[in-house]
């Protein structure tokens, strides 16, 4: 464990709790957290998760502008369900993300766990779309990120890490049971 990595894990539990909460203040611990981690991954060999963090700094910018515009009248961020052609469309996006980055990372570096890496580093660009569109399913997706990336972060002798993604499964689980409770108080009456 470096001060570095355990800044990142506390600048990522913030970035969590402040999420499950729908609060828009997520977004500034969210890019303290991603600079963090761009450094730790690419000292690790997980390249693929260190060039996710950068696409994440950007999307955390653009989340962060989207989430400013979407205050309903109370003051709480409005959240909905994807529909089913949304879906399709990111689980083909994750799919074939996934495996042009895996084969470019197996072929051109010396990446430790290429393919895995790069099923992370694709789920984790759809989810972060999700999240920035704030759409319920994100959650659906981090949850799998994240028993996906505990084992990757062992694996590499990242344990704070993995600790942070244990923590962030269950904080994911919680997020996706607050985010539907939200969407079910402020569905219209029939």
């Amino acid at each position: 464990m470096t001060e570095l990595e355990f800044m990142a894990v506390a600048f990522g539990f913030a970035n969590i709790a402040l999420l499950i909460q729908r609060n828009v203040w997520n977004f500034p611990c969210g890019l303290v957290m991603v600079s963090l981690y761009a450094a730790i991954f690419f000292e690790t060999r997980l390249y693929s998760e260190a060039m996710l963090q950068v696409f994440f700094f950007c999307v955390q910018l653009f989340g962060w502008w989207k989430w400013t515009r979407a205050i309903d009248d109370e003051g709480d961020l409005v959240v909905e369900w994807s529909s089913p052609r949304t879906l399709l469309l990111c689980a083909l996006c994750t799919v074939a993300l996934s495996a042009m980055l895996g084969e470019t990372m197996a072929t051109w570096t010396d990446a430790a766990a290429p393919h895995v890496d790069a099923t992370v580093a694709a789920a984790s660009v759809v989810a972060q779309f999700l999240l920035s569109y704030r759409r319920i399913e994100n959650w659906v997706y981090w949850i799998a990120i994240d028993v996906l990336s505990i084992v990757l972060y062992v694996w590499r002798g990242l344990n704070l890490t993995a600790g942070l993604y244990i923590v962030m499964l269950m904080m994911s689980v919680f997020g996706l049971i607050a985010w539907q409770r939200s969407r079910v108080a402020s569905a219209p009456l029939v």
